[in-house]
């Protein structure tokens, strides 16, 4: 990046902060502090340790500064601008989920576009969710899209912000279905059998919360659509599954039929068979179901996390806040566009052309001079695919 584009940058982020109220996240005091500034080759000089005391108001230190990243810690000190971890003395941290489009299973790079990345990244924000609001039943949760690749989850109900990292560590291996042991979703008790001598056990696959739910909702989705197959159709889908031969897929197509309201009941003991392929539903509701989230960020209780409603100094647009309900109607590659960059034209050359979709446009952006909205231009800049033209 040339320093007329990072001089253009640094005073257009400046012109944002001026403009922009910046509500700083709780206990922001007790929070190391840290920036990236607009500086000069490839690489990019963390400036950290520093505490909100040091930087002064927030406000003016973002429009003095101007910083091409700014963060603060997960993580809540006694002194969090000492220099190194032990002598800040660690008393609490948020639990913090990050999630970024381009690890994220079902994610091609090189062929998906940004849109289609960030779009399933909005899906596996919603299954993260529904595992903390609904499994753990968290309440005090902030969503943040961060302005470039996905979203952040801050969670900072008073009784997780104490834990150590290993019980972090279970948090992130039971939304990601690590570990996950079907047997121990199963309940099992012991009734009498009609015209039996002897009781038998029924086992029950819990049907309300958590990995049951979910494993019995894909269970019995497979079951429903069995069941509107013809025969042959719904014996060859079975025969699909290793080790289902001619015989069990006709037993478990039977059992199927006779015992639908039994299964949705979650009695997988109707039929051998339909037991050991309910089983196999365990590992594709693990599979579909998981939260992909970036899984050392959670178990660092000193995380450096982005600030929302600041600037992404990959991207240029703005880090967000989003409540739970906006999740739905969230456009991030049109809602995240500062209003500070819109309703001008700038000229740049650039470097790297090819589709953009911002703002609710798509550009096909060739190389060269030229002149784009200035939101679009950017966005070039800043990803280091344009530079800003000469005055």
């Amino acid at each position: 990046m040339e320093e007329r584009t990072r001089a253009y940058l640094r005073g257009r982020f400046r012109d944002h902060y001026r403009r922009t109220e910046i509500t700083p996240p709780p206990a922001a005091n007790e929070r190391e502090w840290g920036f990236i500034p607009w500086t000069e080759g490839p690489g990019t000089t963390m400036v950290r340790h520093r505490s909100l005391l040091e930087l002064g108001d927030l406000s003016e230190f973002l429009v003095r500064k101007r910083p091409r990243h700014v963060y603060f810690s997960a993580g809540r000190f006694r002194d969090p601008g000492a220099k190194s971890m032990h002598a800040k003395d660690w008393q609490s941290a948020d639990l913090v989920f990050d999630l970024d489009a381009d690890h994220l299973p079902g994610v091609t790079l090189g062929e998906d576009s940004y849109a289609e990345m960030l779009a399933t990244c909005k899906d596996a924000l919603v299954r993260l969710l529904d595992f903390l609001e609904d499994d753990f039943g968290f309440e005090d949760l902030e969503i943040v899209f961060s302005g470039g690749r996905g979203y952040h989850v801050h969670v900072r109900d008073e009784n997780v912000l104490h834990l150590e990292r290993e019980h972090r560590r279970e948090i992130v291996d039971y939304v990601r279905g690590i570990g996950l042991e079907y047997e121990e979703l199963i309940d099992t008790e012991t009734v009498a059998g009609i015209g039996r001598k002897t009781p038998t056990e029924r086992r029950t696959l819990r049907t309300e919360g958590g990995w049951g739910e979910r494993i019995h909702a894909h269970f019995m989705a497979f079951v429903d659509e069995l069941l509107e197959m013809d025969e042959e159709a719904a014996l060859e889908r079975l025969q699909a599954f290793d080790g289902i031969g001619q015989g069990k897929a006709q037993a478990t197509l039977n059992a199927a039929r006779n015992n639908r309201e039994q299964l949705e009941a979650g009695n997988v003991t109707v039929h051998t068979a339909v037991s050991q392929l309910a089983e196999r539903f365990a590992s594709r509701a693990v599979e579909r179901d998981n939260a992909p989230i970036d899984e050392p960020v959670t178990t660092d209780t000193n995380r450096l996390i982005r600030l929302p409603g600041s600037l992404h100094g990959g991207s240029g647009l703005e880090t967000m806040r989003l409540e739970r309900g906006e999740i739905d109607d969230f456009e991030p590659l049109v809602d995240a566009v500062p209003e500070t960059f819109r309703g001008q034209e700038i000229a740049v050359d650039v470097t790297d052309g090819g589709t953009v979709e911002l703002g609710g446009d798509s550009f096909t952006i060739a190389e060269g001079d030229q002149s784009l909205p200035e939101y679009v231009a950017v966005f070039l800049m800043a990803r280091g695919r344009a530079e800003k033209e000469k005055e």
